[in-house]
């Protein structure tokens, strides 16, 4: 596990043995990024794979939200526009609660 240094200005999170000239995010310098401490560090690396998830995810719901847009506008039947509909809202729930969770992760230090 390498060391992190976060951008105290940005929170740019930069891994390595030493903090980096100058933060490629908001050009702030080195004396502005802090070492992380082993703690968060663990934290950040734990949590790095459930956050990708997450955000595909997200990117899923989306498909599903352009899909059954595209089943309502066919509109075959009542039962099947409705369940489209039914997706469709569905879809917005499943992606609200993973950016949800992503933000509880940011709050809580693991992004």
């Amino acid at each position: 596990m390498k060391n992190l240094f976060k951008c105290s200005v940005c929170s740019f999170i930069h891994e390595g043995d030493n903090a980096i000239d100058k933060c490629p995010k908001c050009g702030q310098p080195q004396e502005k990024f802090i070492e992380l401490t082993a703690e968060d560090t663990a934290k950040i690396y734990k949590s790095e794979r459930t956050n990708d998830i997450h955000m595909e995810i997200i990117a899923l719901t989306d498909q599903i939200v352009k899909l059954a847009k595209e089943g309502i506008e066919i509109n075959l039947d009542p039962p099947c526009t409705s369940g489209f509909t039914q997706a469709k809202h569905e879809a917005y729930v499943i992606k609200q609660r993973s950016k949800a969770e992503i933000e509880n992760h940011i709050t809580k230090g693991k992004w």
